[in-house]
């Protein structure tokens, strides 16, 4: 199932930055859990469809342009560990930003149930239980 998961994680990236609300609800648990490291609304927990829409909604507010570059992705079973980047520009102020970006989701039943976030690889790695 670990493979599956990997593959769901893929989906789930290009769900983000193409903002496909539909896939993205499908491919999560209905209890899913959004942990992000956005600074906007870091300490936040975004909870089911409501909080994927209340988060997509900030990120789209604050953004003109935000995607998930994913460089690497670890297969840890029941976890998928991405390392990669978020890309972006502000909405206000116009300025590009590129910060690297790890997540760890986490997997059952073939959905993802929670996602965490980090800004700096060494967190998502530490978070994963794994050495830098």
């Amino acid at each position: 199932m670990s493979q599956e998961n990997v593959e769901i994680a893929k989906r789930l990236v290009a769900a983000l930055n193409q903002r496909d609300l539909d896939f993205f609800m499908q491919a999560t648990t209905s209890d899913f859990e959004w942990f992000p490291a956005l600074s906007a609304v870091e300490g936040e927990v975004f909870r089911g469809r409501e909080g994927i829409d209340t988060y997509w909604g900030r990120l789209d507010e604050a953004w003109e342009d935000y995607r998930l570059v994913a460089d690497e992705y670890r297969d840890l079973g029941d976890s998928v560990l991405i390392l990669g980047r978020m890309v972006g520009r502000g909405r206000g102020s116009g300025v590009p930003v590129e910060t690297p970006m790890g997540t760890l989701g986490d997997y059952r039943d073939g959905k993802c149930w929670r996602i965490r976030a980090y800004l700096n690889h060494g967190e998502a790695l530490r978070a994963a239980g794994l050495a830098e």
